[in-house]
Formats: structure tokens, C-alpha cells, sequence
């Protein structure tokens, strides 16, 4: 006799959410609200709890560079992060979601997120470079806005258009293109498709295009609404807006405020789960910039700051209210032998290491610093062999990952300051940690 099997709840944002633990009672910006905007909490995903602050490892391609999954996660990593973008042109985003979406597919069980194309947008539109320059002075306009160079993306009302630099196919990417792809590779996080600037677009550029990403985010709160009943075979996935408008504190406030109170045009009832904070920043005004985002999102979202990893920058957004992070550096740099360590950075190909056999940060806990020398690191990289971007990798990872996790703590005991102080003037100098304690908090 067959018996009646009892429908599937759909996915639901009940399945994800965000809750404040504690704030940070000193050396924390404060905002209109009269309230600390830096905070510790805990993110809820189907695939599990981020603890946050949080960093979050990139794994562009469906894989942190050298490492396996599971030396991501002996490092402390609580979630990976992959590229809409890249996915998409290999191996495909269909693939992905045949194998059970990103977490299956690279045997990772953690949560995950993906990011939109955004940032492709950027990178492939301005024909230079693949990073954002942190400082409007070190390129003329010329380099950055590269006009004797291909450009690889060209953006219109309707969405942007793509030369694959693999195979120069041409691929068209819109909001609902990019809600398509990301729920197809299936990750607990999703980005809306935003436009990503540069600090050289002018004033004008950057009005057009906040307002055209705001014009792309309420169609991807449609199409994620929709796309969300059509797959109830799969667990929610939550959404969050990105905060673009460079260094204008006028054209960011406005962006977050829209993006705090949107609703899909026809999926009323769909809003952000959280938000993204992209684009370009100065890095002397990180942590204000930062300050004027957080201050007008909601507090019970979380607030993801993109393309952020060096010591100081974590520090100044945390204060500012940002959650969790991403960022390729650690372990680009990694493979190239730039290492991070307590007392500074270490060019891991340098002389000075050759006979040097102790670890590399003797202060590390990580499994390169545990059981290899420097000098052994050194060998690996002169002589090209492949372990060395391993372990490399896996001492850059764990570095910023505990160090993400000592400021959590710190949040937690109140001892913020002191670690800020601590950490700042033996990796910059006693000067630079001063400056960051001097830093202005952003205006209410």
C-alpha cells in the first residue's frame, strides 16, 4: 500500500540568519545609532555555523590553490569562497549542480559562498591587472582605465558582455544570468551582480553606477525569489546586496540605505539577507568607508567586506562593523614566497633563510611551523618544487584565519585595543599601530 509522503517544506531565509553576540566596547567606530558598529556573532547556513569575524578562504576555482579541502578546515577555516564567474566557464555551472552543488562537487561540508561577477566586471573591463588599487596616486588613469588594452568586459543598462579569456567566446552576463549560475553551483552565500569600480572612474561614472546596480539588484531579488521555489530540491540560499560608491560617503550611505529597504519589483516579500560591502576603497579610509556602510544596514544582517586581507585593513573594518571577509592575497602571495609572519613579512627565497633551521614564524601554529624549517621552505622555492606553494599556502591561510579569530576573541573579552596595538606594531612598526589607534572614526 502506498502511503502519502509528506510534501518538502520549500526553501526558506528561516534556514539562515545572524545573530550579534557581543559588541565591541572599545576602539570601535560609532555611528548615528550611538552604538559600537564592531561586533561578534554567529552566521546560521545549512551546511553549518561561520563564527564571526571570520576570514574566508577563496577557492576561485572550486579549490584553495595547493591545499586539499581538508587541510582548509585543519586550518581553521569555516567556509570557502568560489567565483561565479570562473566556474561558469569551466567546468560549468551545470556540472557543479549535477554533482550536488560547490559543497559536494570539492568535498567541502562547510558552508559556502559564491560571488556574482562583479568584480569581473572590474578586472576584465579595465583591461589591467587583477586587484583593485588601494591608492588613487600609483596609477595615472591611463593604466587603470586602459585604453590601448582589450578590454575583456563592456557594461550596458541590461548587463555586461564577456570575452572568455580562455577560449575568447563571447558570454553575456545579466542579473538573472548571474542568480541562475550561482544557484545552480549551489553555495549557502550568493552575491547580487553588481557593478565593481575603480577609484579613477569619475564622479558622474560612479552615480550611474550605483543606481544601475540598484536597478540589477532588484532584479536579481526577482529572479533569486524565483529561482528559489522553482529548486526546492535544494536548501536556501541567502542573498546579500552590494554596497558600491567608492570614497563618496554621500553615494555609499545612499547605497545601503536602498539596498536595506528593497524589495524584489514582483517578489515583494524577498529582501537581502545580508550585504556586501565591494569595490573600490582608499585604503587610508577603509575603516571609514567601511563605518558609513555599517551604519546604515541593518543590525541583525551580516555585513561581508570584499577583497580584504592584510593585518591592518582587518583591524580598522572589524572596528567599522564588517563580519567576514575574503581575499586572494594570502595565498597568491604565498606562491610567490611572500610570507606573513608575527614579526613582519618574510620573503621566504631570501638569503637570510637558507641555513636558517627553525620555523618559519616560531610563534606559528600552523603544520608548516610545526614541522618544517625555513630553510627547507627556502629549498622548495629555488628549487621550483611544487610542496613549497603548499606549505606556503597552508602558513599564509592560518595566519590570517587565527588572526581573524584572536580579534573575535578579543571582541568577546574586551581586549581589542591591546591585541590591535600588539599585533600592528610588530608587523608595521610602533608608528603605523599608533596611526591606526589615531585613525578618525566615521562622522555620524
Amino acid at each position: 500500500m502506498n502511503e502519502s509522503i509528506p510534501a518538502r517544506p520549500l526553501p526558506s531565509p528561516a534556514d539562515f540568519g545572524f545573530d550579534v553576540e557581543q559588541r565591541l566596547e572599545s576602539g570601535g567606530a560609532r555611528g548615528t545609532r550611538e552604538q559600537p558598529l564592531g561586533r561578534a556573532g554567529v552566521i546560521r547556513t545549512p551546511h553549518g555555523e561561520i563564527r564571526t569575524p571570520a576570514f574566508i578562504p577563496v577557492g576561485t576555482k572550486a579549490t584553495v590553490k595547493a591545499m586539499l579541502p581538508e587541510t582548509v578546515r585543519a586550518l581553521g577555516g569555516q567556509a570557502v569562497l568560489a567565483n561565479a564567474y570562473h566556474l561558469f566557464l569551466q567546468p560549468g555551472s551545470d556540472i557543479v549542480d549535477e554533482a550536488g552543488g560547490l559543497g559536494q562537487f570539492m568535498n567541502w561540508d562547510g558552508p559556502t559562498f559564491t560571488d556574482s561577477g562583479g568584480f569581473q566586471v572590474m578586472s576584465l573591463g579595465v583591461g589591467f591587472k587583477k586587484v583593485i588599487s588601494m591608492a588613487q596616486h600609483e596609477h595615472a588613469s591611463s593604466e587603470v582605465i586602459a585604453k590601448d588594452k582589450e578590454r575583456l568586459a563592456h557594461v550596458d543598462e541590461d548587463g555586461v558582455t564577456f570575452k572568455s579569456f580562455l577560449n575568447g567566446d563571447r558570454h553575456r552576463f545579466t542579473p538573472e544570468v548571474s542568480m541562475r549560475i550561482q544557484h545552480q553551483l549551489g553555495a549557502d552565500i550568493i552575491f547580487a551582480f553588481d557593478e565593481c569600480t575603480t577609484l579613477l572612474n569619475t564622479r558622474v561614472y560612479q552615480e550611474d553606477s550605483v543606481d544601475r546596480t540598484a536597478r540589477w539588484a532588484v532584479r536579481c531579488l526577482d529572479e533569486h525569489a524565483r529561482l528559489t521555489e522553482e529548486r526546492s530540491h535544494r536548501p536556501y540560499q541567502a542573498l546579500l546586496g552590494v554596497v558600491q560608491g567608492a570614497q563618496y560617503e554621500d553615494l555609499r550611505r545612499r547605497a545601503a540605505r536602498g539596498l536595506a529597504e528593497m524589495t524584489g519589483a514582483d517578489a515583494t516579500g524577498q529582501r537581502f539577507d545580508g550585504f556586501g560591502i565591494g569595490g573600490a576603497l582608499e585604503k587610508s579610509e577603509l575603516g571609514t568607508i567601511v563605518g558609513w556602510v555599517s551604519d546604515e544596514l541593518p543590525e541583525n544582517k551580516p555585513r561581508h567586506l570584499l577583497g580584504i586581507s592584510e593585518p591592518d585593513d582587518l583591524f580598522a573594518a572589524v572596528a567599522a562593523g564588517a563580519d567576514t571577509f575574503d581575499c586572494v592575497a594570502p595565498s597568491r602571495q604565498a606562491r610567490g614566497g611572500t610570507m606573513y609572519s608575527s614579526s613582519g613579512r618574510i620573503n621566504a627565497k631570501a638569503a637570510t633563510q637558507r641555513r636558517r633551521f627553525e620555523p618559519l614564524d616560531p610563534e606559528c601554529d600552523c603544520y608548516t611551523c610545526e614541522n618544517y624549517t625555513a630553510a627547507y621552505l627556502h629549498h622548495l622555492f629555488k628549487a621550483k618544487e611544487m610542496l613549497g606553494s603548499t606549505l606556503a599556502t597552508i602558513h599564509n591561510e592560518r595566519y590570517i584565519v587565527r588572526l581573524v579569530d584572536r580579534i573575535r576573541e578579543s571582541i568577546i573579552d574586551d581586549t581589542f585595543l591591546e591585541l590591535r596595538d600588539e599585533v600592528l606594531g610588530r608587523v608595521y612598526g610602533l608608528d603605523v599601530a599608533r596611526e591606526a589607534g589615531a585613525r578618525p572614526v566615521p562622522a555620524g
